[in-house]
C-alpha cells in the first residue's frame, strides 16, 4: 500500500536551493488537505487536535512572523488579527487564541485561509528569488521542517476527526496502514559507555544536541513490533480490568476515561474492527498495534512480565530494529541532555520549554516526513495521549 503523499526531507538550505525546498514543501501540506471536503477543515473534537484549516494558517504565520516579518523591509502583514489566531505557543510574539477553542473559528473560512496562504508564499518566493541572507537561512530551514511536523500533525488529526464521524468516512483508499516488519529475534544490548545525540552537520532540533556519554547495563530488545494479536490477548484476558498491570495514573485513567481497547478499536458483529485512514476494517491480527497511550504500552509490557526500552538503548540499537510504522514509547522521561541551552527569542520557546511531564518516543510512523526519521530524533507525548500512531516494542533485563 502507499503512504500519504510528503514533502522530501529538506536538503541543507543554501541560497541556491531555498527557493525550490520552499514550494516543494508548502505544496506537499495542500496535496494531503485535496481529500477534504469544507466541513473536514474546521472541526475540533478535543483540546490535543487542531482543525486542518488552523494547521494551514499556522505554519504561514511562522513563515510570516519570522522570515517576512524579521527580514523583509517594508512588509505589510495580511491581516492584523492573524497572529493572535495562529500563533501556537509563543509567549515572547504576543497573545493568541486558546487552544481548546480553534475550532470555533469558522472565521477566517477555508477560502481565507488558502488566500493567506497564497499571500504570504508570494512574499516569501519573491524574497528567496533574491539575494538571501545568511541569518535567514537556518531559520527557513527550521520553519521547512516545522510544516513537515505539521504534515504528520494533520493526518493524524484528521484522523481522529473522521474516525469520530459515525460514518467512518475514507481518506483515501491507499493509505498505508501500519506494518509489522522484523525477524522475531532479541536483540542484544551492548553493556558499556555509548554517545548519544545528534553529531552530524546539518539539520536537527535543537532537543537532539548535546552529544554526551550513557552507561548501558546490558539486556535485550525487540526486534519485532507488538502486533494487534498479541494485544488482543492482553484484551481478551482481562488486562483493562487488572490494576497489576497499571501505573497508578494510568489506572486512574482506564477507570476514569473506561478504556478498553486501543483508540479506534470498535467490537461490533462479533469481532473487534478498527478505523484507519483508507476506511473501517477488522483489526489486521498480524499488523502492530498502534494508538496505545504510554500507559496502556506499559502495562501491556507488565503484563509479558518484561518492560519498554529506554530512548537510549533504542538508539544504540537502532541499526538492528525495523521501525517506522509506528512511533515507539520508551520509558524516558523527555529531559534536557547534558549542556542544552534554548536558542535566544521566539524560537527558543520550541522544545525546551515543554520538558517536564511527558515521555519519548523514537521511530517514526506512517504519517512521519520521511526527513524525520533520524535514529537521534525525540518525539514526546503526555502518556495518556494516543491519537499519534504510537505503538511498543518490548525489551527485558
Amino acid at each position: 500500500m502507499k503512504s500519504a503523499t510528503f514533502s522530501p526531507p529538506v536538503p541543507e538550505i543554501g541560497s541556491s536551493s531555498a527557493l525550490l525546498s520552499y514550494k516543494t514543501v508548502r505544496q506537499a501540506t495542500e496535496t494531503l488537505c485535496a481529500p477534504l471536503e469544507p466541513e473536514d477543515y474546521v472541526v475540533q473534537p478535543i483540546e490535543d487536535v487542531s482543525p486542518p484549516k488552523w494547521h494551514l494558517a499556522h505554519t504561514t504565520w511562522f513563515f510570516e512572523t519570522f522570515v517576512l516579518k524579521g527580514f523583509v523591509e517594508g512588509y505589510q502583514e495580511f491581516h492584523p488579527d492573524f497572529g493572535f489566531l495562529f500563533n501556537s505557543y509563543y509567549e515572547s510574539v504576543g497573545t493568541r487564541t486558546i487552544r481548546a477553542e480553534r475550532g470555533n473559528l469558522t472565521r477566517p473560512t477555508v477560502s481565507g485561509v488558502y488566500a493567506y496562504r497564497k499571500y504570504v508564499d508570494a512574499h516569501v518566493e519573491r524574497f528567496l528569488s533574491g539575494s538571501v541572507p545568511e541569518a535567514v537561512l537556518p531559520i527557513l530551514e527550521l520553519g521547512l521542517n516545522h510544516e513537515q511536523q505539521h504534515q504528520e500533525l494533520l493526518l493524524t488529526d484528521l484522523k481522529y476527526i473522521l474516525g469520530h464521524n459515525p460514518l467512518f468516512p475514507v481518506y483515501r483508499e491507499d493509505f498505508a496502514f501500519p506494518k509489522a516488519e522484523g525477524t522475531g529475534q532479541w536483540i542484544q544490548i551492548p553493556e558499556g559507555v555509548h554517545s548519544i545525540g545528534y553529531a552530524g552537520s546539518d539539520f536537527c532540533f535543537d532537543n537532539e544536541k548535546g552529544v554526551h556519554q550513557v552507561y548501558l547495563n546490558g539486556g535485550q530488545v525487540y526486534n519485532h513490533l507488538v502486533t494487534n494479536r498479541e494485544y488482543l490477548e492482553f484484551v481478551e484476558a482481562g488486562g483493562y480490568q487488572d490494576f497489576r498491570f497499571w501505573l497508578a495514573e494510568g489506572w486512574a485513567w482506564v477507570n476514569t476515561e473506561q478504556r478498553k481497547a486501543p483508540l479506534y478499536w470498535h467490537f461490533t458483529e462479533g469481532q473487534w474492527h478498527r478505523y484507519g485512514l483508507a476506511g473501517f476494517e477488522p483489526v489486521r491480527l498480524d499488523d502492530p498495534v498502534s494508538h496505545v497511550s504510554y500507559f496502556e504500552a506499559d502495562a501491556f509490557a507488565q503484563w509479558k512480565g518484561m518492560r519498554l526500552p529506554t530512548e537510549f538503548e533504542w538508539e544504540v540499537l537502532h541499526p538492528q530494529l525495523h521501525h517506522g510504522s509506528v512511533w515507539e514509547w520508551t520509558q524516558s522521561a523527555y529531559l534536557p541532555y547534558p549542556g542544552f541551552a534554548k536558542a535566544a527569542g521566539a524560537l527558543g520557546e520550541y522544545n525546551g520549554k515543554f520538558m517536564v511531564s511527558q515521555m519519548v518516543l523514537r521511530g517514526g510512523s506512517v504519517a512521519t516526513a520521511k526527513g524525520h526519521f533520524r535514529p537521534t530524533y525525540r518525539n514526546f507525548f503526555h502518556p495518556h495521549l494516543r491519537w499519534q500512531f504510537t505503538g511498543i516494542r518490548l525489551a527485558r533485563n
